[in-house]
């Protein structure tokens, strides 16, 4: 036995193996088989947290994740720490330690619940008003405050010891929902041989069938069928069952997210287990079988601790054997508050009344209460409550005939259990884009399309019964695998229940004393949604926003449809006008570690090295991040600064020769039939006439004509290309390829293949290049006439079979030596060998980059910044506007991509020769330009160049090349100082060395 409220019998709790825990630092007893939640109720723990904004006493209002209230920490040690988790969802096991949150210095006594005597002046859209402005000293006093004084949990300081995994998984049908709906439904297909994943964010599977007491399926009690269906499910090889999994996201084509709790519940788990697990499915049907919310009434001071709804209440009964109170009233406008009634009354608890909103109540269910001597008060709304930490009393008014409440009677209480009837739960239905329509009947909003290859079944839409929801599980599976249903089995002893009621729970509840909470978690009353409609909001997106409604932890699931009414009535629309916000995912909250699962520390991205980086790691190289890969930033001699190591790199490169490995570039070989067309498809370029063992400097678009790539295409014979992209965009630019060829243009014979770490790259660059590679080179003629710039060569260096591309990336003779990758050492050591007899360097990026600017060549992502065009490059001669279509090319035609004053990429030339402008910095037109003033552009690369002997930058500027010569102002965190607009090109503006 654990806790005076325990019941001696029923549920399925194992009062034999008793779990010690504590809550705040006290210790209790409870069951196997107890939540947090319901061990707390047993052991008379009613207040649990304080509330988010005004710190009132809060308890446990429902047992799933709909649960607002009941939100703690847990420290399993070692860093371990885990706020903002529900109570009754948290699995209780031996030595469990939580804490309650947002509350200071305790709950029982929270100073900061004074804030509740300021609510009145602290409305909706009081923090917007007030704390706007003013900013500076007054902003940094107020805002640590506020933050400190609301909010929910700490978040972990030190990093999170376990680790999470992923798996994926593909089914014919996927069930999402253990209750009776989902597992009639995945015992029907899985009957036809279909395979099945079934999923239940519960420990067990069940559902409302775990807390059935009377209900009876072919004869039998419903845990026996239950069982008996559990069994058949495990038994079969082709069903999958996932308990403790949350589907908290359907997505295009059937795709679902899920996260699996692993060791959550268990008190010494194998360190070597994954602490989650993260679902990705693929379905060819999904059946949602996601049940309904019970609603709460919406009454003054209904947030009381021992307020609770009805099922809540009969939930703690039948199932974890706990009585939520001694003398409880029921308040309710739908009959399945009286089921809960009988339950509890057959448990020892006494029903102070039975108060019903309705005029009358003559189902079978109301009668079964007066026939069991409860009474039962139609015509009865709840009003009001009383008690400091606990409920103590509920207010219980007659309706008169006009709607008009009557004083009230005080009953005596520790515990109201209410219910304004239930919602279907359409989350993952409108998440996937199913739309969905307010029924009357059900009074609340059920699926009114299916949605292809989806479909819903049970009470989420609105098959509340039983029977109703069995046979709807059992048609839905069968319909998902396309063969008839089959019989449904035959339920007795469940009554049907019927009713429901939205917004207050009398007319003028809103204007009695006390707050008719709305929205629990982020403490929204009915008088705040009335506000922000008197304050103009129409939308109810806007009003959301404003009051904070559904914005919390639990996405308002079980409150939201009451706001919906409120403001309904308050604009005088129905409901179906007002409409529903917008279902996004995630349905529930998920920790990081379930979506980083081993990506995280060494394993966030992979590490890439290329085929030389040995050779360079030898050579003293600094690496740095270039995408995933590890690439030479510079190659420093002892004693050497940055900054000198950079001058000489570059000035060697530019008087003999740099050779640099460059196999990080992206490389696609692009082979067919049609290879040039999809080429000419992809880029801006004309390749249609690009001649066998020539290359072109190619340009790739977004479909919003802005520039996301580029790289050289070399035509290798007339159905082969070798196409490079930038280093960071290799996988996007195949990806998009492949996307392409299979999607839009499926009817080109064309096939690419990244081939990037299958060569490794050497870049050799300056006048003495060729003299460098002519002692190795067999079977091409380097000379200027008949390898001409922008050319390629197939033939052997170093002894390799080699791709040998004239190109250049520093404005300096150059050429591309590529050769299978486990050849790339011994060639590179050749190279080296040449270079050194000609005082050749090896050069990193840092001084390519350098090289690069001096001669105005852009790199993707550092001069660009997802919003510029060719034009605005000054590459629009690139584009062949011939061509009858390209990515991109309709979008070049826009007024906004062709208008005057675009910013264009220019070059700088400071008045101060050592000033290096600030990479970022704004470019501005007077040093103390008018407040508000937008700058003119900014700073997009920038160096000191030991070639110039003086600083220099590029920068993107409005109407930059209509500028030249204009001096404008570069921002620094001093002063602005003088920049000359010029040409974005430094270094042999005539090109002249590229031919040499």
């Amino acid at each position: 036995m654990s806790g005076a409220f325990r019941l001696n019998e029923g549920g399925r709790v194992d009062r034999a193996r008793p779990l010690r825990f504590a809550f705040d630092g006290k210790a209790y007893v409870g069951c196997a088989g107890d939540t947090l939640a319901s061990a707390l109720i047993a052991n008379g723990v009613h207040l649990v947290g304080r509330s988010f904004k005004l710190h009132r006493p809060r308890g446990v209002l429902s047992l799933g994740p709909e649960e607002p209230n009941a939100i703690v920490s847990l420290d399993a040690g070692d860093g371990r720490v885990t706020p903002n988790a529900r109570a009754a969802q948290i699995e209780l096991y031996e030595g469990l330690k939580a804490s309650s949150q947002n509350a200071w210095p305790s709950r029982e006594w929270d100073a900061l619940s004074l804030v509740g005597l300021f609510a009145d002046f602290m409305p909706a859209g009081f923090y917007y008003k007030t704390f706007m402005q003013p900013q500076g000293a007054w902003a940094k006093l107020y805002e640590p405050a506020i933050r400190w004084a609301a909010g929910l949990g700490v978040a972990p300081k030190a990093p999170d010891p376990d680790h999470y995994a992923f798996e994926y998984a593909h089914c014919d049908v996927a069930v999402i929902g253990g209750g009776p709906a989902g597992l009639a439904a995945a015992l029907s297909a899985a009957r036809v041989g279909a395979r099945v994943i079934l999923f239940d964010d519960q420990a067990e599977f069940g559902g409302s069938l775990l807390a059935e007491t009377k209900a009876r399926i072919d004869g039998a009690d419903a845990s026996v069928w239950l069982a008996a269906t559990l069994a058949e499910l495990a038994a079969s090889p082709r069903v999958t069952l996932l308990s403790r999994t949350q589907a908290f996201g359907l997505y295009a084509q059937n795709f679902i997210g899920a996260q699996q709790r692993l060791t959550d519940h268990l008190a010494a788990p194998d360190p070597r287990s994954p602490r989650e697990r993260l679902w990705q499915v693929r379905a060819k049907r999904i059946v949602l079988a996601t049940g309904a919310f019970e609603r709460p009434l919406v009454f003054p001071d209904n947030d009381r601790p021992g307020i609770m709804l009805a099922e809540a209440a009969r939930t703690l009964v039948a199932r974890y054997g706990v009585k939520p109170g001694a003398r409880v009233v029921v308040a309710t406008a739908h009959d399945s508050a009286y089921r809960a009634a009988l339950d509890l009354a057959a448990a020892g608890v006494e029903i102070a009344m039975i108060a019903d909103l309705r005029p009358s109540a003559d189902g079978a269910l109301p009668q079964a209460a007066r026939l069991a001597g409860l009474r039962v008060e139609t015509n009865s709304a709840i009003v009001g409550s009383y008690g400091t930490r606990r409920v103590t009393h509920a207010l219980i008014a007659k309706r008169w005939a006009d709607g008009a409440p009557s004083a009230g009677e005080a009953i005596a209480c520790d515990c109201v259990a209410m219910s304004g009837g239930w919602t279907a739960n359409v989350a993952l239905h409108a998440q996937a884009r199913g739309r969905i329509a307010f029924d009357e009947t059900a009074q609340g909003f059920l699926p009114a399309s299916r949605v292809e290859g989806r479909r819903s079944a049970g009470a989420c839409r609105g098959a509340f019964s039983l029977a109703d929801a069995l046979a709807d599980g059992f048609a839905a599976g069968a319909g998902a695998v396309d063969v008839a249903p089959p019989q449904p089995p035959r339920v007795e002893g469940a009554a049907t229940a019927a009713g429901g009621a939205l917004a207050l729970a009398i007319g003028g509840a809103a204007k009695r004393p006390g707050k008719s909470f709305v929205d629990f978690h982020n403490d929204v009353t009915a008088r705040d949604l009335m506000l922000a409609t008197r304050e103009g909001m129409r939308s109810i997106e806007h009003v959301k926003r404003y009051t904070t409604a559904g914005m919390g932890a639990d996405q308002g699931k079980a409150t939201n449809l009451n706001a919906l009414a409120i403001v309904a009535a308050a604009l005088g629309k129905p409901i179906a006008e007002v409409g529903t916000t917008t279902f996004r995912p995630p349905y529930a909250p998920v920790t990081f570690g379930a979506f980083a699962g081993l990506s995280r520390g060494d394993l966030f991205e992979p590490i890439r090295e290329t085929p030389l980086h040995g050779w360079s790691a030898r050579r003293g190289a600094i690496f740095e991040d270039a995408g995933q890969w590890k690439r030479a930033s510079r190659f420093p001699q002892p004693g050497e600064t940055a900054q000198e190591t950079l001058e000489r790199e570059c000035l060697a490169t530019r008087a003999a020769a740099g050779i640099q490995d460059a196999s990080t570039l992206g490389k696609i070989e692009v082979v067919g039939l049609d290879a040039a067309a999809f080429l000419e498809r992809l880029y801006v370029n004309a390749f249609a006439k690009l001649a066998v063992g020539r290359c072109r400097y190619a340009l790739m678009l977004s479909e919003d004509g802005y520039v996301i790539d580029d790289g050289v295409v070399m035509r290798l014979a007339e159905d082969r290309f070798h196409v490079t992209t930038t280093t960071g965009g290799a996988g996007r630019v195949f990806a998009l390829m492949e996307d392409y060829r299979q999607t839009e243009w499926p009817e080109l014979k064309v096939w690419a293949t990244s081939i990037t770490e299958q060569y490794a790259t050497i870049a050799i660059n300056g006048p003495k290049a060729r003299e460098i590679l002519a002692p190795l080179t067999e079977g091409i003629d380097l000379s200027p006439a008949a390898f001409p710039h922008m050319s390629v060569r197939e033939g052997r260096v170093a002894g390799a079979a080699a791709r040998l591309a004239r190109v250049s990336f520093t404005g300096e003779v150059g050429f591309e030596v590529n050769v299978p990758a486990d050849c790339g050492e011994r060639a590179l050591e050749a190279i080296w060998a040449e270079g050194e007899k000609v005082g050749a360097v090896a050069y990193g990026l840092d001084a390519l980059h350098l090289l690069r600017a001096e001669k105005g060549y852009m790199i993707v992502g550092q001069d660009t910044d997802g919003s510029v065009t060719p034009d605005d490059l000054g590459l629009s001669r690139m584009v062949a506007t011939a061509k009858p279509d390209f990515i991109g090319k309709r979008s070049l035609s826009l007024p906004d991509l062709a208008r005057a004053g675009r910013r264009q990429l220019v070059g700088l030339l400071p008045e101060d020769p050592a000033f290096v402008p600030d990479e970022g910095a704004q470019i501005v037109a007077a040093t103390a330009p008018p407040k508000g003033a937008a700058a003119l552009g900014w700073v997009s690369s920038s160096y000191f160049s030991p070639t110039l002997q003086r600083s220099f930058a590029l920068a993107l500027i409005a109407d930059g090349r209509n500028r030249l010569g204009e001096t404008l102002f570069a921002t620094t965190m001093e002063a602005a100082k003088p920049v000359k607009i010029a040409a974005p090109i430094f270094y042999d503006m005539e090109g002249r060395r590229l031919e040499l």
